[in-house]
C-alpha cells in the first residue's frame, strides 16, 4: 500500500525506461549510475545459470536468489516512485525560489 499522492505500481513501472535513460544521460540527478549498474547486476545474477550458492543446496541455494530479488525490487520500487515525483516536479517548472529540476 502506497501513501496518498505517491505514485502507483502503475506509473512506477511505465517511468522505468525512462528513469534508465534519464540516468544514463545525466539528466536525473536523483540516482548513480552506480546504483543503476548494480540493479543490472543483480537482474544477471537472478537469471544467470551460475550462483555464488548452487540451487541444490535447498534452501539456502534459493535463499541468495530470494535475497537479490527482494533488494531489486525495493530498490526499482523506491527510485521509480522518487524518479516519478521529481519528473512531476521538473515538468510543472522551477519552484519558487529554486532552479528547475532541484532535488530537496
Amino acid at each position: 500500500m502506497s501513501k496518498p499522492g505517491s505514485p502507483g505500481l502503475g506509473a512506477r513501472l511505465r517511468a522505468m525506461p525512462r528513469l534508465v535513460g534519464s540516468v544514463m544521460r545525466g539528466r536525473y540527478p536523483g540516482m548513480s549510475r552506480g546504483k543503476l549498474t548494480m540493479m543490472g547486476l543483480g537482474v544477471l545474477y537472478m537469471v544467470s545459470p551460475i550462483d555464488f550458492v548452487p540451487d541444490f543446496l535447498a534452501l539456502v541455494g534459493v535463499a541468495d536468489d530470494f535475497g537479490v530479488f527482494l533488494w531489486l525490487m525495493g530498490s526499482l520500487l523506491g527510485e521509480s516512485g522518487r524518479y516519478v515525483e521529481w519528473e512531476r516536479r521538473y515538468l510543472a517548472g522551477p519552484p519558487a525560489g529554486g532552479p528547475a529540476g532541484s532535488v530537496r
